[in-house]
């Protein structure tokens, strides 16, 4: 069994890496070449933790696994580490031997920005210049910077409960010589991609605030209750989500659907537009939104890319099991 430590991941983990490893696996769920299995996440009854496991199996690359862990709330203010923890592990698809243990820290917010940005090359208009973002917390900057390689924007700007984090993500755009404005939510109105990542249970983004012909990226809501967008955002807009199912049980639609405002049926995978075998954006005018749930099979993939680099870089760890 090969190891490889969270120390390794930034080292061994690029963008361009992670992009590649989420569109491609995305592209396998909808040729129904790999299939994610039931996750399980629940509130553990100490120190307000939720705590679960995502899994799955890729046909195509042969890739098997889950990730173990979940969102620890005081973790950085009580111990100093990050909130998100987790660990993804792999194993043989032909004999069931655990294959490798890799730290998910790192690799979830890579994998998790890689999946907006997909969202983003697929779904967003070409003209795209102005990229709004909804939240400032640790997962934000991911985002910012994937997104920012998706098209040539020319401004950020940016809304977050507790303004005094929005320097999170002003320091992304700084770095990447592109303006930030902090605005009200009224001024999402001026972006052409909006970007969601918070843990809210209330929406925040109405209607009201998205113009037409906007793309949405909504990466934050992945448990049953959780709520970024007004339902009848979604209803006016065509949706795409990384995997219908977990969308409508505990991802961004699961409100719309329980309305009665959409159906399971006008989700889309996003990975039929990535196989071509969905148009995608129909018009300039449309709204796109992209239920971003995070998937096993994401993590998965992007930690057997991470395996087979530490592997041919000499830095995986292996032991007897």
């Amino acid at each position: 069994m090969f190891i490889v430590p969270e120390r390794e991941i930034a080292a061994l983990l690029t963008r361009d890496a992670a992009f590649e490893a989420v569109e491609k696996v995305f592209a396998a769920m909808a040729a129904e070449k790999a299939c994610n299995f039931p996750v399980v996440r629940e509130a553990i009854g100490h120190v307000d933790a939720l705590y679960g496991f995502k899994g799955g199996f890729d046909r195509s690359a042969l890739t098997l696994g889950l990730k173990a862990g979940g969102y620890w709330p005081h973790n950085l203010e009580t111990k100093g580490v990050i909130n998100h923890q987790s660990t993804v592990f792999l194993f043989d698809a032909d004999t069931g031997m655990v294959r490798a243990m890799v730290g998910g820290n790192l690799l979830t917010a890579l994998r998790t920005a890689a999946a907006s940005s997909v969202s983003i090359r697929h779904l967003a208009r070409a003209d795209a210049r102005v990229l709004g973002m909804i939240g400032a917390g640790h997962q934000a900057a991911f985002q910012l910077r994937a997104a920012l390689e998706q098209r040539p924007f020319e401004k950020v700007i940016g809304w977050n409960l507790h303004p005094e984090m929005l320097p999170n993500i002003e320091r992304v755009a700084d770095e990447a010589g592109v303006s930030f404005e902090a605005v009200a939510l009224e001024g999402m109105r001026d972006a052409d991609v909006i970007i969601t990542i918070t843990s809210s249970f209330e929406a925040i983004l109405q209607a009201a605030h998205v113009s037409p012909g906007t793309h949405l990226a909504c990466m934050g809501t992945d448990t049953k209750g959780k709520q970024e967008v007004a339902a009848d955002l979604l209803a006016a807009a065509r949706v795409f989500t990384d995997e219908v199912a977990q969308s409508v049980s505990i991802g961004e639609a699961q409100h719309a659907v329980a309305q009665g405002l959409i159906a399971q049926a006008d989700i889309t995978q996003i990975g039929a537009v990535i196989n071509d075998t969905h148009p995608g954006r129909s018009t300039a005018e449309e709204i796109t939104l992209f239920d971003g749930t995070g998937v096993g099979l994401q993590d998965l993939a992007v930690a057997a890319a991470i395996v087979d680099l530490a592997i041919e870089k000499g830095v995986a760890i292996e032991v007897d099991f």
